[in-house]
């Protein structure tokens, strides 16, 4: 009977912390993008904003917007050309989809790789989530906002939309970002991630 009870404590506090890591996840990715904005030689901010900057704007982690997305490849896809807010026209190629659900409601975003991007040392398996949302314009950035993500083994793959993060032309518009698909615009709000940075 001992030996059950300790089974059953041990067993209930492995459940207790796997639940406890994405969202002590998720607040690592946030506090690290805090400290790389406040450091001058990494961040994107103008020299304006950041004599007053004491931190990035985050939605509270929600574990309801980390989500296991059914992965499907994308096979023989061509490159293209994607628009940013200047002129440059980054090469990509959309490398899948990922199905989900939010609140019951089906979902999917298509995820990318550049093309430059990935013939870099460690970048090898690094796709590209840029997406927008019924956020966007209000408590989010209007021009909607990105996640890293990382090739799956398998067929599935966690978004973990805490992780979402504005692309720097949000803070400054000498850089030229890549504009969301017109197909990853979601119909539903995602109240979780970097919050807009200006009213």
């Amino acid at each position: 009977m001992k030996k059950l009870l300790s089974f059953v404590l041990v067993f209930h506090s492995f459940l207790l912390l796997a639940q406890e890591v994405p969202f002590e996840t998720s607040k690592a990715f946030q506090e690290n993008l805090d400290r790389e904005y406040a450091d001058r030689a990494e961040s994107p901010l103008t020299d304006a904003d950041f004599k007053t900057f004491k931190g990035l704007d985050f939605y509270p982690i929600n574990e309801k917007y980390i989500v296991n997305a059914q992965f499907i490849r994308t096979p023989d896809a061509k490159v293209f050309k994607m628009k940013t807010t200047g002129t440059r026209l980054p090469e990509y190629v959309k490398y899948g989809e990922l199905h989900f659900s939010i609140d019951g409601k089906a979902l999917r975003l298509n995820v990318f790789q550049n093309i430059d991007l990935i013939k870099k040392e460690g970048y090898a398996d690094y796709l590209f989530l840029p997406f927008s949302d019924l956020t966007c314009g209000k408590q989010s950035y209007i021009g909607g906002r990105y996640i890293d993500l990382k090739i799956p083994k398998g067929d599935t793959i966690i978004i973990d939309f805490n992780k979402a993060y504005n692309p720097y032309c949000a803070y400054n518009s000498k850089y030229s970002c890549p504009l969301v698909p017109l197909e990853n615009d979601l119909d539903i709000e995602i109240r979780a991630g970097v919050m807009k940075f200006h009213d």
